[in-house]
């Protein structure tokens, strides 16, 4: 049976270019040589969302996301985290050997932690067990399908390390039961630049994201953050926030001979913004149109999640079976 990879996705709503390079586009071409497994994390984003329609809509166009960028629900599994109830089953036994002082150092809680102590207020303030227990919740997800390799970005790496010291606690217990788990970062794509420079994220308000409108698109690519050099000057293409969005998306000759420009003199900043506003349209245009049909066929989406709960559940069952009867729970 070819290795099992795992991806989780938090619905957190639509897409933008950082989420493509850095996360859904490494973890689709993982498809092509592991049996391939995907799942909406609907209850790991009940620790932030509380409110019911928006984590509904928020599901589902999630769903539509993948789906509409590449994702093939034929060829692999994609399902919903909360349809599989083994999962909270082995949360339970996994926080039996989950040692308190290896969650006291999740960088999420710690952080809150820390904000609170500078603020004088008490360290737990607005700390909920559900994001003090995430780490867990995340283990469960990843060992219950015997997982082999998890795509995540460079702030989740410590998360699967924690996965892997809670496994090795459990099989030094009952013997060799569940399988540790590999990460996978991809070096190149780990940071994106947003149209301030900084990195690509929803919380700085600075991302394109992937299905806007090509009118809104436009106007947000035209505002990437570049220095006052003139279009006659040569210019720096690895220091250039446009142009280390341009290289993901162009063709090799493309971005070799974009290179020469820059350095030659022979690029206006607003003649590179248009040539990456119009790759990026080619790149998601149909997606976009392919994402909106999909929104509007709820049954749809529910099948598709219906169908890999099925599947998934296949793998897991005969892996919590070990594991009831390791712990003493199941003859």
């Amino acid at each position: 049976m070819n290795r099992i990879a795992l991806t989780g996705i938090k619905p957190t709503g639509p897409p933008h270019i950082g989420n493509y390079l850095g996360m859904i586009k490494p973890a689709l071409e993982l498809a092509q040589n592991h049996q391939a497994l995907y799942f909406l994390a609907d209850y790991h984003a009940l620790t932030t969302v509380k409110n019911r329609e928006k984590l509904i809509q928020l599901t589902y166009e999630v769903v539509a996301a993948w789906i509409a960028l590449g994702l093939n629900p034929d060829e692999v599994i994609f399902y919903r985290q909360s349809d599989i109830i083994e999962v909270f089953e082995l949360t339970w036994i996994l926080n039996c050997f989950a040692a308190k002082g290896l969650l006291n150092r999740a960088h999420a809680y710690k952080a809150i932690v820390d904000d609170n102590l500078k603020a004088g207020r008490d360290p737990d303030k607005q700390i909920n067990m559900g994001l003090y227990n995430y780490p867990v919740l995340m283990a469960a997800d990843i060992l219950l399908y015997g997982s082999h390799v998890v795509p995540v970005g460079l702030d989740q790496k410590q998360h699967l390390e924690m996965t892997r010291d809670i496994a090795e606690t459990f099989n030094k217990n009952y013997g060799e039961i569940l399988v540790l788990p590999e990460a996978s970062i991809k070096e190149e794509v780990m940071t994106i630049p947003g149209t301030d420079g900084r990195k690509m994220s929803a919380s700085y308000n600075n991302t394109l994201p992937v299905f806007a409108p090509p009118k809104e698109l436009r106007k947000r690519v035209m505002r990437i953050v570049t220095d006052s050099k003139r279009p006659e000057d040569p210019k720096d293409p690895e220091s250039c926030n446009v142009f280390a969005i341009f290289r993901h998306f162009a063709a090799p000759d493309d971005i070799e001979s974009t290179r020469q420009r820059y350095i030659k003199g022979e690029l206006a900043y607003g003649d590179i913004k248009t040539e990456l506003f119009e790759l990026l349209e080619s790149t998601f245009g149909s997606a976009r149109e392919f994402y909106n049909h999909l929104l509007a066929d709820r049954d749809e989406i529910d099948r598709i999640l219906i169908k890999g709960a099925e599947e998934a559940r296949a793998i897991a069952m005969p892996i919590i079976e070990r594991v009831r009867k390791a712990v003493g729970v199941a003859k």
